[in-house]
């Protein structure tokens, strides 16, 4: 399978089918591609740009056979407005710090991830991740990659952003947390700082992976509107209330 990036041909290709983590009784599947090369970041602007997302050195999006209901989602940051709810959030997150750091694991990034993954995320594939999968999951990047640290007034660490630079914008590629510290929200608070951070660097656009609606593992993403939506090869504010499995694609394959 071959479709046409820049000046070269960029072979894809599609997982086998496996049960979707997020839709009981659905199977997921992915087309992938890897970003090797002098134009790898051009790539992964290009493609984040119609609907896929980094993981490692690859960059995937669904292609599912019988259901659609992935959207990538993008908030746009010059529209975005705090409402009373986020501005709590804020207020109670006063005593944080953040630094954005290379991306380089860390003994003490890893016993916060394992945490969070036992607390949120227990007997899913990443509960089961050693360091050394911790740090492929932080390291193996060939774009412009950092990892913000969060810490609080006694420096301790209580929540870490992986995030990639992109040229309209910044992707929110893993974030984890202390899963002890709920009166924070702080996953809702690293979004924000993202949001602010792409403000201060006039940078129109934080991406912010797939949502689904009805899902309660994406729905937090709905706080922070105007979100877009991409539907049909094109970004849009207006969401329908079915997404047809033709529409949710918007590059074509050469079989």
């Amino acid at each position: 399978m071959k479709h046409h990036l820049s000046n070269r041909p960029t072979p894809f290709f599609v997982t086998a089918p496996l049960p979707c983590p997020y839709l009981s009784g659905q199977t997921e599947r992915r087309i992938v591609t890897e970003l090797t090369g002098r134009d790898a970041s051009h790539l992964h602007d290009t493609l984040s740009r119609v609907g896929f997302r980094r993981s490692h050195g690859l960059i995937y999006a669904p292609i599912c056979q019988n259901c659609s209901a992935c959207l990538a989602v993008r908030t746009v940051v010059d529209d975005f407005t705090l409402g009373q709810s986020l501005r709590r959030v804020l207020r109670n997150n006063l005593d944080v710090t953040g630094e954005a750091k290379e991306a380089r694991a860390t003994t003490e990034q890893y016993k916060l991830f394992a945490r969070y993954q036992e607390s949120r995320h227990a007997g899913g594939d990443m509960a089961t991740m050693d360091f050394y999968d911790y740090q492929a999951l932080i390291e193996e990047t060939p774009v412009d990659t950092s990892v913000i640290e969060y810490r609080d007034a006694e420096r301790n660490l209580i929540g870490a952003s992986l995030v990639d630079r992109m040229s309209d914008g910044i992707s929110a590629v893993y974030s984890f947390f202390d899963p002890d510290m709920p009166r924070r929200s702080l996953g809702t608070y690293m979004v924000l700082r993202l949001i602010d951070a792409a403000q201060r660097q006039d940078l129109p656009y934080v991406y912010l992976g797939y949502w689904i609606k009805g899902s309660r593992k994406m729905s937090y993403k709905e706080r922070f509107e105007p979100l877009q939506y991409y539907i049909g090869g094109v970004w849009t504010s207006e969401l329908p209330e079915t997404v047809s499995l033709s529409s949710s694609a918007g590059f074509s394959i050469e079989r």
